[in-house]
């Protein structure tokens, strides 16, 4: 037992470096599957999970592809624009990541809209100017309801179905996760978008990833 805990601390200390202010921070973990059970990875290899191709039309009609994130960090989110709860919280809590981040040019924003026959690139376009969304750094996207619902599910893991269990591909998809993606397109992040304290760490977390 003894030697198992100085295993344990050992394994711990060797996941940690100091930041530049020289507290410790730990290396932020992979999400491979939909279990979302976090893993840590020394060398990530190709069979590590990454974000599939994508291809949807953006707030200004701007066709916007996966190839538009590489070499950037992002966070991906999941809305719809006519939503009365939990949407304007997620988006006003990532207007915060919008104002910390949008000098860097290395971060982004992706918001796809789980309602496309709803959300039109005009009513996207109205969205984003009532919520100064800077279409620089902030995506809004809508296109076909299944390679949305299909990404959701299968790249991002992001439908929890609200305590409810997903049984075919029209159940409605509703999540209050933030994802966060890395450089090469894989998950490092899973967050709760309407609570600040867990957007800061997010936050926290991708001044690291940079």
């Amino acid at each position: 037992m003894k030697n198992m805990t100085i295993i344990a601390l050992a394994a711990l200390i060797g996941a940690c470096s100091p930041n530049q202010k020289g507290s410790v921070e730990i290396e932020l973990p992979f999400y491979t599957s939909a279990d979302l059970t976090p893993r840590w990875i020394d060398e990530p290899t190709d069979t590590v999970h990454t974000i599939d191709p994508f291809s949807f039309v953006n707030q200004n009609g701007d066709t916007i592809t996966e190839e538009a994130y590489q070499g950037k960090v992002y966070v991906a989110n999941f809305f719809f624009t006519i939503c009365p709860g939990v949407c304007p919280k997620m988006n006003g809590n990532l207007l915060l990541v919008q104002d910390e981040f949008q000098e860097s040019g290395e971060v982004q924003i992706l918001s796809y809209s789980v309602m496309p026959w709803v959300d039109s690139v005009a009513q996207l376009h109205t969205y984003a100017l009532r919520n100064d969304i800077n279409p620089d750094m902030w995506n809004l996207v809508t296109g076909d309801k299944a390679d949305i619902y299909r990404l959701a599910r299968e790249s991002y893991f992001a439908d929890e179905g609200f305590g409810k269990q997903v049984t075919s591909a029209e159940d409605f998809l509703h999540t209050e996760k933030l994802i966060l993606i890395d450089q090469h397109s894989r998950i490092r992040g899973i967050y709760n978008g309407t609570l600040p304290l867990d957007v800061k760490r997010m936050m926290d977390d991708i001044r690291q990833l940079l």
